[in-house]
C-alpha cells in the first residue's frame, strides 16, 4: 500500500473531524497513502447548522458536511474506516528519526496502531481526536435547539433573544458579559451551586446588566418544534431563553497522547509547532486538541498546514546533497515517488491535468506486479 513496503501506510490519521480529514486530503493529493480511522461523533458531527464555513450554506448538517469530506479524500485514494484506536506505540521504542543519519538517536522506524479489529503499521501519526465538552446535568434542551457550544458560531442566532449561560467559574461570567454585545437580556444560571469566579469578575459583572440565577433549575419548556422556550427554577419562577451556553469546561481526548508521551500545555491542549509537529517526532496533532480557536475553518487550516508539513518531512526527493553522496544520483526508475494505487487514482480521476485516463487501473496493476 505505500512507497515502502514495510509500513501498511504512510500516514494514519485518527479521527474524522474537519482537521483530520483536512489533513488526510491534503497528504493523500501530496502522494502520501493515508488512513484515517474515525470512532464517530465528536463536536462538528452534533451540528444541525453549519456556521461561519465560508462557501458551506446554514442548511447543511455537520453530519452532511463530514460525510462529503470523507467522500473526497476517499476520491483521491485516501482509506476511511470506523473504528477505535486503542493503542500507538513506536517502534523499536524510539521516536522516529527517519533520516538515517548517526546522530546517536535511536531512531524507531515508524509506529504500530491497534485498533478493536486489527494491527497495523504507519510510518506518521496524526492526532485529531478533539475534546468533549462538560455537558451539565438534565433538564436541558437539545444540542443545537436551545444547547449551544459555541458562542463564535451560535451568538448570531441569539441576536435580540433572551439568553442564558450556565456555570460558575470566570469563563461563564465573561461570556455572559460577551453575550451583551448581540442581546440585552443575558442571565448566569448558577443552578444552586456558589460562584467560583474571582473577586475582580465578580466587580465587572456588577457593573454589567447581567442576572445571576442562584435557583436549581426544576423543569423546562419547549416549543412545538423542540426549541428551548422557558426554564423553571425551585422557587416557582420560569424565565424565557431561546438558547443559551453551558460552561463546564473540556475533556480532552488524549489518551493516545499520553501513551506516546507527548508534552502538554498547562492548559491540557497537545503542546505542538506551527504546523502540528509534535515533541515527538513524527507525530502530529491538529484540531481541538491543540491550543487556539475551536472553530472548524480554523481546524481546516490546521490541518491543511499538517499535511503540507508530513509531505515536506517525508518526501524523496530532492534528495540532499548527503543522501546523493550516500544513494548517489537519483535514477529514472526510482521516479515518480508515488505507490501504484494512489497514482492509478490520480490519473483516472476527474480533476487530472491529462483528463480521467480508463487503462490507469491496468497501468497501476502492471507496475506493482512488476515491482514484485
Amino acid at each position: 500500500m505505500t512507497t515502502d513496503d514495510e509500513f501498511d501506510y504512510d500516514v494514519t490519521v485518527v479521527g474524522g473531524g474537519p482537521a483530520g480529514l483536512t489533513s488526510a486530503l491534503y497528504a493523500t493529493r501530496l502522494g502520501l497513502d493515508t488512513l484515517v480511522v474515525n470512532r464517530g461523533g465528536g463536536r462538528a458531527a452534533m451540528m444541525r447548522d453549519t456556521h461561519n464555513v465560508i462557501g458551506v450554506t446554514e442548511e447543511t448538517s455537520g453530519n452532511e458536511f463530514l460525510q462529503t469530506a470523507q467522500e473526497q479524500v476517499q476520491s483521491y485514494g485516501g482509506e476511511y474506516r470506523r473504528g477505535f484506536v486503542e493503542d500507538i506505540e513506536a517502534l523499536d521504542g524510539g521516536n522516529v528519526d527517519g533520516n538515517g543519519d548517526d546522530d546517536g538517536d535511536e531512531d524507531a522506524v515508524g509506529f504500530r496502531v491497534d485498533t478493536a479489529d486489527e494491527e497495523l503499521t504507519t510510518r506518521r501519526v496524526v492526532l485529531a481526536t478533539g475534546f468533549s465538552d462538560g455537558r451539565p446535568d438534565p433538564p436541558l434542551p437539545q444540542t443545537g435547539m436551545g444547547l449551544h457550544y459555541c458562542l463564535h458560531c451560535d451568538a448570531y442566532m441569539f441576536v435580540d433573544e433572551s439568553v442564558y449561560v450556565m456555570g460558575t467559574d470566570d469563563s461563564a461570567a465573561y461570556v455572559a458579559m460577551i453575550m451583551l454585545n448581540f442581546t440585552d437580556e443575558v442571565d448566569v444560571l448558577l443552578r444552586g451551586a456558589e460562584p467560583e469566579w474571582s473577586d475582580d469578575t465578580a466587580e465587572l459583572l456588577e457593573n454589567h446588566p447581567v442576572d445571576v440565577i442562584h435557583e436549581e433549575i426544576a423543569g423546562m419548556n419547549k416549543d412545538d418544534d423542540g426549541w428551548l422556550e422557558s426554564f423553571e427554577f425551585e422557587d416557582g419562577t420560569v424565565r424565557e431563553y431561546k438558547g443559551g451556553f453551558p460552561m463546564y469546561g473540556s475533556d480532552y481526548n488524549a489518551e493516545l497522547a499520553d501513551a506516546l508521551g507527548l508534552d502538554r500545555e498547562d492548559s491540557g491542549e497537545v503542546a505542538v509547532d506551527d504546523h502540528g509537529r509534535t515533541s515527538v517526532e513524527g507525530v502530529y496533532a491538529v484540531g481541538d486538541l491543540t491550543p487556539g480557536h475551536n472553530q472548524i475553518p480554523v481546524a481546516m487550516g490546521e490541518g491543511a498546514k499538517c499535511g503540507i508539513a508530513i509531505h515536506m518531512d517525508m518526501r524523496a526527493f530532492p534528495r540532499s546533497a548527503d543522501e546523493i553522496a550516500e544513494l548517489g544520483p537519483v535514477d529514472g526508475s526510482e521516479v515518480p515517488a508515488i505507490s501504484p494505487e494512489l497514482m492509478a487514482t490520480a490519473v483516472a480521476h476527474e480533476g487530472h491535468a491529462g483528463g480521467p485516463r480508463e487503462d490507469a487501473v491496468d497501468v497501476a496493476s502492471d507496475e506493482a506486479a512488476a515491482d514484485d
